[in-house]
Protein backbone atom coordinates (compact mmCIF):
# COMPACT_ATOMS: atom_id res chain seq x y z
CA UNK A 1 0.00 0.00 0.00
CA UNK A 2 1.49 3.32 -1.12
CA UNK A 3 2.11 5.73 1.75
CA UNK A 4 0.88 9.34 1.47
CA UNK A 5 3.05 11.79 3.40
CA UNK A 6 2.07 14.69 5.65
CA UNK A 7 3.58 18.16 5.66
CA UNK A 8 5.78 17.25 8.64
CA UNK A 9 7.12 14.16 6.89
CA UNK A 10 7.88 16.15 3.72
CA UNK A 11 10.01 18.55 5.77
CA UNK A 12 11.71 15.74 7.71
CA UNK A 13 12.63 13.77 4.58
CA UNK A 14 14.02 16.85 2.86
CA UNK A 15 16.01 17.90 5.92
CA UNK A 16 17.53 14.43 6.12
CA UNK A 17 18.44 14.42 2.43
CA UNK A 18 20.20 17.78 2.77
CA UNK A 19 21.83 17.27 6.16
CA UNK A 20 22.63 13.57 6.51
CA UNK A 21 22.82 12.40 2.90
CA UNK A 22 24.61 15.51 1.66
CA UNK A 23 22.33 16.20 -1.27
CA UNK A 24 22.54 19.82 -2.39
CA UNK A 25 19.36 21.88 -2.67
CA UNK A 26 20.25 22.79 -6.26
CA UNK A 27 20.75 19.10 -7.03
CA UNK A 28 17.32 18.14 -5.65
CA UNK A 29 15.56 20.96 -7.51
CA UNK A 30 17.28 19.91 -10.75
CA UNK A 31 16.23 16.25 -10.29
CA UNK A 32 12.62 17.23 -9.56
CA UNK A 33 12.39 19.84 -12.32
CA UNK A 34 13.68 17.49 -14.99
CA UNK A 35 11.31 14.76 -13.80
CA UNK A 36 8.40 17.24 -14.03
CA UNK A 37 9.34 18.07 -17.62
CA UNK A 38 9.44 14.36 -18.46
CA UNK A 39 6.01 13.88 -16.89
CA UNK A 40 4.65 16.70 -19.09
CA UNK A 41 6.09 15.00 -22.21
CA UNK A 42 4.28 11.80 -21.21
CA UNK A 43 0.96 13.48 -20.40
CA UNK A 44 1.08 15.96 -23.30
CA UNK A 45 3.35 14.66 -26.09
CA UNK A 46 4.24 17.27 -28.74
CA UNK A 47 2.19 15.34 -31.31
CA UNK A 48 -0.96 15.60 -29.17
CA UNK A 49 -1.00 19.40 -28.71
CA UNK A 50 -3.87 21.12 -30.46
CA UNK A 51 -2.21 24.45 -31.25
CA UNK A 52 0.25 25.02 -34.08
CA UNK A 53 3.01 26.08 -31.66
CA UNK A 54 3.82 23.81 -28.67
CA UNK A 55 3.32 26.68 -26.20
CA UNK A 56 3.21 26.10 -22.44
CA UNK A 57 2.70 28.69 -19.69
CA UNK A 58 4.74 27.96 -16.54
CA UNK A 59 3.63 29.95 -13.47
CA UNK A 60 6.34 30.00 -10.79
CA UNK A 61 5.99 30.88 -7.13
CA UNK A 62 8.49 32.57 -4.79
CA UNK A 63 9.82 29.45 -3.07
CA UNK A 64 11.22 26.03 -3.93
CA UNK A 65 8.24 25.03 -6.09
CA UNK A 66 8.93 28.09 -8.25
CA UNK A 67 12.56 27.01 -8.74
CA UNK A 68 11.36 23.54 -9.76
CA UNK A 69 9.08 25.27 -12.29
CA UNK A 70 12.05 27.17 -13.74
CA UNK A 71 14.04 23.94 -14.17
CA UNK A 72 10.99 22.25 -15.69
CA UNK A 73 10.64 25.09 -18.22
CA UNK A 74 14.31 24.85 -19.20
CA UNK A 75 14.05 21.10 -19.84
CA UNK A 76 10.80 21.54 -21.79
CA UNK A 77 12.66 24.01 -24.00
CA UNK A 78 15.31 21.33 -24.65
CA UNK A 79 12.49 18.86 -25.43
CA UNK A 80 11.31 21.35 -28.13
CA UNK A 81 8.29 22.79 -26.33
CA UNK A 82 7.88 26.57 -26.21
CA UNK A 83 7.56 27.56 -22.56
CA UNK A 84 6.77 31.05 -21.34
CA UNK A 85 7.34 31.82 -17.67
CA UNK A 86 5.24 34.03 -15.42
CA UNK A 87 7.20 34.66 -12.25
CA UNK A 88 5.67 37.60 -10.37
CA UNK A 89 7.63 37.51 -7.10
CA UNK A 90 11.23 36.58 -7.65
CA UNK A 91 13.22 35.27 -4.72
CA UNK A 92 16.44 36.98 -3.74
CA UNK A 93 17.97 33.55 -3.07
CA UNK A 94 21.08 33.17 -5.24
CA UNK A 95 20.05 29.65 -6.19
CA UNK A 96 16.71 30.90 -7.50
CA UNK A 97 18.49 33.64 -9.44
CA UNK A 98 20.80 31.05 -11.03
CA UNK A 99 17.81 29.07 -12.30
CA UNK A 100 16.27 32.29 -13.64
CA UNK A 101 19.44 33.20 -15.56
CA UNK A 102 19.60 29.67 -17.03
CA UNK A 103 16.09 30.19 -18.45
CA UNK A 104 16.93 33.65 -19.79
CA UNK A 105 20.03 32.25 -21.52
CA UNK A 106 17.79 29.65 -23.21
CA UNK A 107 15.72 32.55 -24.63
CA UNK A 108 12.63 31.54 -22.66
CA UNK A 109 10.34 34.59 -22.48
CA UNK A 110 9.12 35.94 -19.12
CA UNK A 111 5.70 37.64 -18.91
CA UNK A 112 5.56 40.95 -17.06
CA UNK A 113 1.89 40.37 -16.11
CA UNK A 114 -0.71 37.62 -16.37
CA UNK A 115 -3.68 38.54 -18.58
CA UNK A 116 -6.87 38.64 -16.50
CA UNK A 117 -8.73 38.05 -19.78
CA UNK A 118 -8.91 34.26 -19.52
CA UNK A 119 -9.57 33.81 -23.23
CA UNK A 120 -6.13 35.25 -24.03
CA UNK A 121 -4.52 32.46 -21.97
CA UNK A 122 -6.75 29.79 -23.56
CA UNK A 123 -5.84 31.03 -27.04
CA UNK A 124 -2.10 31.44 -26.51
CA UNK A 125 -1.14 28.22 -24.67
CA UNK A 126 -1.77 24.48 -24.84
CA UNK A 127 -1.54 24.06 -21.07
CA UNK A 128 -0.54 25.75 -17.82
CA UNK A 129 2.04 24.33 -15.42
CA UNK A 130 1.26 25.38 -11.86
CA UNK A 131 4.55 25.62 -9.92
CA UNK A 132 3.33 28.29 -7.54
CA UNK A 133 2.63 27.17 -4.00
CA UNK A 134 4.28 23.92 -2.96
CA UNK A 135 3.96 21.94 0.26
CA UNK A 136 5.83 24.72 2.08
CA UNK A 137 3.06 27.30 1.48
CA UNK A 138 0.82 28.40 4.36
CA UNK A 139 -2.60 28.18 2.78
CA UNK A 140 -4.33 30.49 5.30
CA UNK A 141 -2.26 33.55 4.45
CA UNK A 142 -1.52 33.40 0.74
CA UNK A 143 -0.47 36.90 -0.27
CA UNK A 144 -1.14 38.71 -3.54
CA UNK A 145 -0.61 38.23 -6.42
CA UNK A 146 -1.33 34.52 -5.84
CA UNK A 147 -5.05 34.65 -4.88
CA UNK A 148 -5.65 36.66 -8.06
CA UNK A 149 -3.70 34.16 -10.18
CA UNK A 150 -5.63 31.26 -8.62
CA UNK A 151 -8.93 33.01 -9.43
CA UNK A 152 -7.79 33.29 -13.07
CA UNK A 153 -6.65 29.64 -13.18
CA UNK A 154 -10.04 28.45 -11.92
CA UNK A 155 -11.52 29.88 -15.11
CA UNK A 156 -9.07 28.69 -17.76
CA UNK A 157 -10.31 26.02 -20.16
CA UNK A 158 -6.90 24.59 -21.09
CA UNK A 159 -5.44 21.81 -18.94
CA UNK A 160 -3.46 22.58 -15.77
CA UNK A 161 -0.60 20.38 -14.56
CA UNK A 162 0.38 20.98 -10.93
CA UNK A 163 3.80 20.39 -9.39
CA UNK A 164 3.72 18.38 -6.13
CA UNK A 165 0.67 20.06 -4.57
CA UNK A 166 -2.02 21.93 -6.54
CA UNK A 167 -1.67 25.61 -5.58
CA UNK A 168 -4.12 26.66 -2.89
CA UNK A 169 -4.65 23.09 -1.66
CA UNK A 170 -3.78 22.07 1.89
CA UNK A 171 -1.02 19.43 1.88
CA UNK A 172 -3.03 17.29 4.29
CA UNK A 173 -6.41 17.20 2.58
CA UNK A 174 -8.05 17.45 -0.85
CA UNK A 175 -9.42 20.85 -1.76
CA UNK A 176 -13.09 21.52 -2.28
CA UNK A 177 -12.82 24.88 -3.95
CA UNK A 178 -9.23 25.06 -5.23
CA UNK A 179 -7.99 24.80 -8.79
CA UNK A 180 -8.72 21.52 -10.53
CA UNK A 181 -5.61 20.24 -12.33
CA UNK A 182 -5.85 17.54 -14.98
CA UNK A 183 -2.35 16.29 -14.10
CA UNK A 184 -0.52 16.14 -10.77
CA UNK A 185 3.21 15.42 -10.54
CA UNK A 186 4.04 14.27 -7.01
CA UNK A 187 7.69 14.63 -6.01
CA UNK A 188 9.52 12.08 -3.84
CA UNK A 189 6.29 10.66 -2.37
CA UNK A 190 2.62 11.58 -2.89
CA UNK A 191 1.13 13.99 -0.36
CA UNK A 192 -1.98 13.24 1.71
CA UNK A 193 -4.05 15.73 -0.32
CA UNK A 194 -3.58 13.62 -3.47
CA UNK A 195 -5.23 10.49 -2.06
CA UNK A 196 -8.50 11.17 -3.85
CA UNK A 197 -7.00 12.91 -6.89
CA UNK A 198 -8.84 11.57 -9.93
CA UNK A 199 -6.75 13.02 -12.76
CA UNK A 200 -3.51 11.70 -14.27
CA UNK A 201 -1.11 11.27 -11.35
CA UNK A 202 2.65 10.86 -11.78
CA UNK A 203 5.23 10.16 -9.11
CA UNK A 204 8.73 11.51 -9.78
CA UNK A 205 11.75 11.05 -7.62
CA UNK A 206 13.49 7.80 -8.18
CA UNK A 207 16.55 8.81 -6.21
CA UNK A 208 15.49 8.34 -2.60
CA UNK A 209 18.04 6.34 -0.59
CA UNK A 210 16.62 2.98 0.51
CA UNK A 211 17.15 3.73 4.19
CA UNK A 212 14.89 6.79 3.94
CA UNK A 213 12.26 4.78 2.06
CA UNK A 214 12.36 2.17 4.83
CA UNK A 215 12.44 4.61 7.72
CA UNK A 216 9.29 6.43 6.53
CA UNK A 217 7.65 3.23 5.23
CA UNK A 218 6.96 4.95 1.92
CA UNK A 219 6.30 1.70 0.09
CA UNK A 220 7.06 3.34 -3.27
CA UNK A 221 5.93 1.52 -6.42
CA UNK A 222 8.35 -0.26 -8.75
CA UNK A 223 9.36 2.16 -11.48
CA UNK A 224 9.34 0.66 -14.98
CA UNK A 225 12.77 -0.13 -16.44
CA UNK A 226 15.10 2.83 -15.95
CA UNK A 227 12.32 5.46 -15.85
CA UNK A 228 12.58 8.18 -13.20
CA UNK A 229 8.79 8.59 -13.03
CA UNK A 230 5.75 6.38 -12.89
CA UNK A 231 2.05 6.95 -13.50
CA UNK A 232 0.11 5.94 -10.39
Amino acid sequence: MLFYVSKGEVTAIETELLRDYRFGQQQLIEIWGQACALAITKAYPLSSLSKKQPTVLVICGPDQNGSIGLVCARHLRIFEYEPTIYHPKRSSHSLHQDFTVQCEKMDIPFLSYLPTEVQLINDAYNLVIDAMLGPEAEIINIKEPYPGILATLKQVKIPIASVDVPSGWDVEEPSQDGINPEVLISLTAPKKCSMSFSGKHFLAGRFLPYDIQKKYELNLPDYPGTDCLIEL
